[in-house]
């Protein structure tokens, strides 16, 4: 161990620390969920893909950092206001035991070929550009803070790359809305909570609305971009070995209310890098996310009463932030293929218009119509 991945894996933590808790309380206010529903939510993804983290990277000496899927989370909250708490746990269940067999099968790279990497980024992009429009909104109405902030994070895009620009803008923020905004309510004050067994529901709905795409999220934009960063810094990951695992940990996860736990793809390219140090050590900045992501996951209980006191605008601030790096991306990717404009142009605006027909909801209807038209209109 040193200081490069012991930094590594600091950086790599605080990514999934400052960008996920606000997504998933966003997520878990719109479905309704109870506080102590929202506090084992993050309780066990963190905890749960802490877990993961450390016994990969010491299990096979590559840096495999356990996280749950960020742009998951986004997604589910489009989507938890239209299902009970029991069907998502469900469905939670039916994504992890998707990654099971996919894994099982050796099908991860045919099943990516299929549906088509651009249309999969189209439907994200259009889910999560209400959160963007949201973001613009909420910057004009706290200007001092979301304005600030925003400057932050130009700043560090051009002169600073070394440090994530997300992280300094999110950091410049809280310290503006402490310094500028007085708490007089810190939420409802609450105890440990104590990990316990969800009963799921399982139906067809669920399946195709939520647990399906929810798991090509999890191949797509975490377990692709966490294996092709390995591979880019000439590591041979275990790639079936590495999707049953997350399989096995997102079956755990959702068994206790979380979403999963999975490779984390961005959090993996941080600590494969050179800028984590020798190339044999690079797992032990792993073992560190890992360490703070279960450390976090504790003190979960401490955190809700928190979040809930924070502002709304503030809190839309705070989603923008994390979500500005997944939806540049997602664009860049939906429309980086000169033959797909028709088929990715259905899947965005599909997403966007957020319909349900046939109790089937947007994502579904968004992958479904825009693999049609690429596989057999544009092909």
């Amino acid at each position: 161990m040193n200081q490069r991945n012991i930094a590594a894996g600091i950086v790599a933590s605080l990514l999934a620390i400052i960008s996920g808790p606000a997504i998933i309380s966003e997520a878990a206010a719109n479905g309704n969920f109870t506080t102590s529903q929202t506090i084992l939510w993050l309780f066990t993804i963190y905890a749960v893909g802490g877990i993961l983290g450390i016994i990969m990277s010491l299990r096979f000496r590559i840096p495999i950092v356990g996280a749950h899927s960020i742009t998951g989370a986004a997604f589910l909250a489009t989507v938890t206001s239209q299902f009970t708490y029991a069907d998502l746990i469900g469905a939670y269940l039916l994504s992890g035991l998707l990654l099971l067999v996919v894994g099982l099968s050796g099908i991860f790279s045919k099943l990516l070929d299929y549906v088509p990497k651009e249309i999969v980024s189209a439907m994200l992009a259009g889910m999560i550009t209400k959160y963007m429009t949201n973001y613009i909104v909420s910057t004009s109405q706290l200007l001092v803070v979301g304005g600030s902030s925003l400057l932050v994070y130009l700043y560090f895009c051009k002169g600073i790359k070394r440090f994530p620009p997300m992280i300094a803008a999110v950091i410049t923020g809280v310290i503006l809305l402490l310094c500028t905004h007085a708490f007089t309510d810190r939420g409802t004050p609450v105890g440990f909570v104590f990990p316990q067994i969800q009963v799921p529901e399982f139906n067809v709905i669920s399946f195709f609305s939520v647990a399906l795409p929810l798991a090509l999220l999890i191949l797509s934009n975490d377990c692709a971009v966490g294996l092709a960063a390995l591979e880019q810094n000439d590591y041979r990951p275990p790639v079936n070995q590495i999707v049953i695992t997350s399989g096995i940990f997102s079956i755990v996860a959702g068994f206790l209310g979380g979403q999963c736990a999975n490779i984390g793809g961005m959090m993996t390219a941080i600590c494969a890098g050179e800028e984590a140090g020798p190339r044999e050590n690079r797992y032990m900045g792993a073992v560190v996310s890992g360490i703070m992501l279960l450390t976090f996951g504790l003190f979960a209980w401490k955190l809700v009463p928190w979040l809930q006191a924070l502002p709304g605008t503030f809190i839309a601030i705070l989603i923008g932030f994390a979500l500005l790096g997944v939806f540049v991306n997602s664009l860049q990717i939906s429309f980086s293929q000169p033959t797909m404009k028709i088929s990715v142009t259905f899947a965005f605006i599909i997403a966007l218009a957020n319909i349900t027909m046939f109790s089937i909801g947007a994502p579904v209807w968004s992958l479904l119509v825009g693999t049609l038209i690429a596989r057999y209109i544009e092909n």
